[in-house]
Order: C-alpha cells, then structure tokens, then sequence
C-alpha cells in the first residue's frame, strides 16, 4: 500500500500489521482501533486522521504528518515518531 491514496478511507478495526504505507495518503481517515504495529508509515500523511485507540505499537511514522491527528487512548509504545509533525494532535 506504499503511496496509496486512502485519504478519508473509513479503516475502523482493520488489521494493518506490518503493513507498507511509506508515503501513503491517509489523510482524514478513520482508523480507529485499527491494528498498525510494525507498520512502515515513513513519510505518510495522516493529517486530521482519527487513530483513537489504534494500535502503532512498533511502527515507523518518520517524518510522518500527523498534525490535528486524533491519538486519544493510541497505543504507540516503541513507535518511531522521529521527524514526525504533531502540531495540534489530540491526545498526546
């Protein structure tokens, strides 16, 4: 799924483990509970996504755009957020 364009994709629950979204657009979308850990998001857009609850343990979010992002309740234990924008996000 690496540069996908899921841009207000409603993705709730799904299962996303180890997934490749390096450089995807998935702006406005709705992960919630969504299972990311060990997902590549190097470089995606997530701007404005809801990620309540979503599971981002382990992924990679480098240089990811998570600005006004939704993280309430997120679990990002061991996520890489290196270089990440996270101006405005909720929950953090």
């Amino acid at each position: 799924l690496s540069e996908a364009n899921l841009s207000k994709a409603t993705l709730v629950g799904a299962n996303l483990v180890e997934a490749n979204l390096v450089e995807a657009n998935l702006s406005e979308a709705n992960l919630s509970g969504a299972n990311l850990s060990g997902a590549k998001l190097d470089e995606a857009d997530l701007s404005g996504a809801n990620l309540g609850k979503a599971n981002l343990s382990g992924a990679t979010l480098f240089r990811a755009d998570l600005r006004v992002a939704d993280l309430r309740v997120a679990n990002l234990r061991g996520a890489n957020l290196e270089g990440a924008n996270l101006d405005g996000a909720i929950g953090l």
